[in-house]
């Protein structure tokens, strides 16, 4: 099958070598991991199974080593060349990590057979986004975790991003439409469980220039459109 023109739209060669840099791995995911630990909002689970869908080239092993010590990782993505630098990145980080060729809408996983599922700027990249969190939602044991960092629509759709990188338009979703998906799939969450991170890499227009130099003050929340949204999310240990 092939995933790239039917379930996910494929990163650009400049995508593709971001994803690889250390401003990715340091400014990006670094500090998503960081707040989607604190967004659980008790100590963090250590040990079980963790699952990072949409590994990408592996930048984010070692940081959910150090943030939630699992008994077994594992590594999905649809893409064979992203699952090579994975398998590179392991190595080098000495990690064991079982890595798995699989679209997200078709996990080649076990029913509740996950602790923690870690989703990092991977979701805006799938077209069958519904199809996708039902798999999260299968895969994932009664009382597991989904942790859920993306980009909004006011983000992605924003001339840098459509001129640098790809994506399918027509499923992007506001910060709102994220959660009520999230939400209406069974993920249970409260607000201390979700933020709304206004970091100055996702405002395209200035890059956040205008705050950093003193010149004005970032707009608050309600008072701007959200560009990113974090939420750590739980599967019920009862379906309701």
């Amino acid at each position: 099958m092939n995933y790239a023109s039917s379930t996910y739209v494929e990163e650009t060669r400049i995508g593709f070598y971001f994803l690889r840099s250390h401003t990715w791995q340091h400014h990006v995911l670094r500090v998503a991991i960081n707040d989607l630990k604190r967004l659980i909002g008790e100590p963090p689970p250590q040990g079980g199974i963790l699952l990072d869908v949409g590994c990408g080239q592996g930048k984010s092993f070692r940081l959910l080593r150090q943030a939630f010590q699992p008994q077994r990782m594992l590594g999905i993505d649809a893409d064979p060349r992203s699952l090579q630098l994975s398998r590179n990145e392991a190595a080098r980080e000495q990690i064991d990590v079982e890595l798995i060729a699989s679209d997200c809408a078709r996990i080649e996983l076990p029913d509740v057979s996950v602790d923690i599922l870690f989703c990092h700027q991977t979701f805006h990249h799938l077209v069958e986004q519904d199809r996708a969190l039902a798999e999260f939602w299968r895969v994932l044991k009664p009382g597991g975790l989904l942790l859920f960092a993306e980009s909004t629509k006011a983000y992605i759709d924003t001339w840098v991003i459509r001129w640098f990188f790809r994506h399918p338009m027509e499923v992007q979703k506001s910060a709102d439409e994220y959660l009520a998906m999230i939400r209406a799939q069974g993920f249970e969450f409260e607000p201390c469980n979700v933020s709304f991170p206004y970091l100055w890499w996702s405002r395209s227009k200035d890059f956040g220039l205008l705050e950093r130099w003193g010149l004005r003050a970032p707009p608050p929340p309600g008072q701007r459109e959200e560009t990113l949204i974090n939420v750590a999310a739980r599967k019920p240990l009862v379906a309701s």
